[in-house]
């Protein structure tokens, strides 16, 4: 499998939980420059959601996928 991990030159959101028993992770980096990891399940859920308010698709398409 690719790593999916996102990077500044592929930026996007990568969340994985590979058993109900195991805490998820998560990892954003954002084309502005922005990244964070999170692990457990509350705080990559808080991550997705201020990733998805403040950075992503928040900035529309200035920087978009290349």
């Amino acid at each position: 499998m690719a790593d999916l991990t996102p990077t500044p030159d592929r930026p996007g959101l990568h969340v994985s939980k590979p058993s109900p028993n195991t805490p998820a992770t998560g990892s954003a980096v954002c084309h502005c420059g922005a990244s964070a990891t999170a692990t457990g399940d509350s705080q990559v859920k808080a991550l997705v959601e201020g990733y998805a308010a403040n950075h992503g698709p928040a900035h529309g398409d200035g920087g978009g996928r290349r």
